[in-house]
């Protein structure tokens, strides 16, 4: 099993050129080593921009009202048209795959600040939402509870707010809820206070807004019926874009818009986006991969180029075990096992120091705090670096097996002869 003799001997023929086998390690360790930073660093690109996701269903679609640009029915171009609530009925009877159906309405901003409590106040986005609408763009609730469908029904003064809203208008030993707010001049109850699962500026703006039941928004600031926007998110078998489609088509015959008329329902289609940013990470990661494995292979091939010397430079002690009655076995055994031997621990010097990189650089970003849109978590999955490192020995073997198979053609009595 274990031939201490043979490990001497590889030691020892390392040992006599310690340059040479470093330089040769290192080409090893270095391609590994690259090859697991770009992959660490690739995989904190991609965390960084789907962290502005968050938990978003992303077989999502929004769908929003724009002006018309083309002459229709006796209709002039440049029309402005607003969503209702026979829209909302007509899409959920004539749509089919429809997970959620969330209709979103925007409170008006005024100048100055629209949300009062006793001598604090500010100014905060006031969304309209139904409770739907939290599993399609989800907050984290800290404390409370979110919209409930009681409280559509009822159109009750209940309000959810977002934790940058809390500071601005309670004090930090202060429990704001059941406590009340004044918005706009009316007093509404805080249920709940919620985070972003966002991150960078994304949570900043979500942390600022006030969520209220849909229908209470309508009532009491006189909105009538209108609709803002649609969040729509569609089952789980189902492209989003489908779906997508039939609602625009519905809105454009409902509101008299032509068929051609692209501009007048603004939309934007979160599958989609989602599915660019995999292929383009995709594309990355692939070259890195071609990168990374192209430096591998430069590292292997000096050490096949190394280990011909080697066996070169080893030819008449060769001749001489040949002739001592060594089978070739044991000769290839010998120069495969020296060459996996130096690919496998500059390999794994290399996964080393290059996990241990990305986790300081990891560390960092933690302790000070860094928030990126960019880059955030790199991170190297383990599978993928053993699986790098297992590859690299294979490698290696075949790196050795070469020489070795010219070590064995040489016959032993001209091996004896060579100097």
């Amino acid at each position: 099993m274990f031939d201490l003799d043979k490990w001497q001997e590889i030691f020892y023929s390392l040992r006599q050129n310690k340059l040479r086998s470093f330089l040769t390690a290192f080409g090893v360790f270095w391609g590994i080593f690259m090859l697991i930073v770009m992959l660490g660093s690739g995989q904190g690109l991609q965390n960084g921009v789907t962290q502005g996701f968050g938990d978003f269903a992303t077989n999502s679609v929004f769908i929003w009202a724009q002006r018309t640009t083309v002459e229709y029915k006796g209709f002039t171009k440049g029309r402005f048209f607003n969503y209702n609530n026979d829209d909302t009925r007509a899409i959920k009877q004539s749509v089919s795959g429809i997970k959620y159906l969330a209709p979103r309405l925007r409170g008006a901003r005024f100048a100055g600040d629209n949300v009062i409590r006793g001598l604090n106040s500010g100014a905060f986005q006031i969304l309209g939402d139904y409770p739907d609408m939290n599993l399609i763009d989800p907050v984290n609730i800290e404390t409370g509870r979110f919209i409930n469908d009681k409280d559509i029904e009822q159109k009750r003064k209940i309000v959810v707010i977002g934790t940058r809203v809390q500071e601005s208008l309670f004090n930090p030993d202060e429990n704001p809820i059941g406590e009340y707010i004044r918005i706009q001049g009316v007093y509404f109850k805080v249920v709940g206070i919620f985070s972003s699962k966002k991150s960078g500026e994304q949570a900043d703006r979500d942390n600022q807004a006030i969520f209220m039941p849909f229908t209470t928004l309508q009532k009491t600031y006189n909105y009538g019926d209108i609709v803002g926007v649609y969040a729509i998110t569609a089952e789980d078998h189902i492209s989003v874009s489908k779906i997508e489609d039939e609602v625009i088509r519905i809105l454009k015959q409902r509101h008299k818009i032509a068929p051609e008329d692209d501009q007048a329902i603004g939309h934007f289609n979160v599958e989609k986006e989602f599915k660019q940013m995999k292929g383009v990470f995709m594309g990355i990661d692939g070259l890195i991969w071609v990168v990374g494995i192209g430096t591998l292979l430069a590292g292997v091939i000096g050490v096949s180029n190394i280990m011909l010397v080697i066996v070169k430079e080893r030819t008449k002690e060769i001749g001489i075990q040949r002739a001592i009655g060594a089978t070739p076995a044991k000769i290839v055994s010998q120069i495969i096992t020296e060459s996996v031997f130096l690919t496998s621990f500059a390999g794994y010097i290399g996964l080393v120091i290059g996990i241990g990189l990305i986790e300081l650089v990891n560390f960092a970003l933690i302790k000070f705090e860094v928030e990126s849109n960019m880059f955030r978590n790199p991170e190297v999955n383990f599978q993928i670096a053993i699986t790098a490192l297992i590859i690299l020995i294979i490698t290696g073997a075949f790196a050795g097996f070469v020489p070795a198979k010219r070590a064995i053609n040489v016959k032993p009595i001209d091996a004896l002869r060579s100097e």
